[in-house]
């Protein structure tokens, strides 16, 4: 298990960046990163105002609409003192990698964009980062596997971590997936606009977690976690698909309670 080596201080206080659907669809993955974030002696602030990073309308190639969408993010998490973390890699991905991008011709707003991004941190990727993919010792019974998130893995470069934090888990009985590194097929619009090759990369991606056979697929991105849940209750498989927070966040409620 790595360790956080960082010479940075541990933050002692975040501010949660919801992401869309977290805030409209799982609520329960922010409750939960919540509880991983304070279980680690973290406290976490929340804007209420908080809405979209813009990346459903970049995504789709409708610039001018995700520009003032972007801007506001930016004009509100910009005024936070600290790190922001977001249970999302597309989201992180987003802010970091393509506001430059969106903002090019406005030096003075990709700066401050890029000030903004400086301070995000997908989940994961903060904890392993300041505190250790060992920082979450707690215990869940059950098997597992984890899927790859394509934004997490490629824009972001988050790979082992998640996968540490998951072996870290006591009585959890972890078995590598085959090709979890490929795509699942959601790639938001994508999977609406292209149904067709969206439903064969899921299917392949299906295939591979049920020949693991593991009850419990774990992913870092909610799109990702509902578009294999949704592929595999259409299949009437039993195998269930949560979010990593949710994970962590049970592992830990055996430890709390012994205090």
């Amino acid at each position: 298990m790595s360790e956080n080596t960082s010479t940075t201080p541990r933050p002692d206080r975040v501010t949660l960046f919801a992401s869309c659907m977290v805030d409209q669809l799982a609520p329960d993955v922010g409750e939960s990163t919540v509880e991983v974030l304070e279980y680690l002696g973290v406290m976490v602030d929340f804007l209420d105002d908080q809405t979209c990073c813009g990346q459903p309308a970049f995504n789709s190639g409708f610039r001018s609409e995700a520009y003032p969408v972007a801007e506001r993010f930016v004009n509100l998490f910009e005024k936070v003192n600290g790190p922001i973390v977001v249970p999302s890699g597309s989201c992180a991905a987003m802010v970091r990698n393509y506001y430059g991008d969106l903002f090019r011709g406005n030096a003075e707003l990709t700066d401050r964009a890029k000030r903004v991004g400086d301070r995000l941190f997908e989940l994961t990727e903060f904890v392993s980062q300041f505190f250790g993919t060992d920082a979450i010792s707690g215990s869940r019974v059950g098997t597992a596997t984890y899927h790859k998130c394509c934004h997490l893995l490629r824009e972001i470069g988050v790979d082992e971590q998640p996968i540490e934090m998951l072996t870290n888990i006591d009585g959890l009985e972890f078995s590598p997936l085959e090709r979890a590194d490929v795509c699942c097929g959601f790639g938001g619009a994508f999977s609406v606009k292209m149904p067709d090759i969206s439903s064969a990369i899921l299917d392949e991606k299906l295939d591979f977690i049920e020949a693991n056979g593991s009850s419990t697929v774990v992913a870092a991105d909610t799109g990702c976690v509902y578009q294999m849940q949704g592929g595999l209750r259409r299949r009437g498989s039993g195998v269930q698909v949560v979010h990593i927070a949710q994970v962590l966040a049970e592992s830990i409620k055996t430890v709390i309670h012994r205090r």
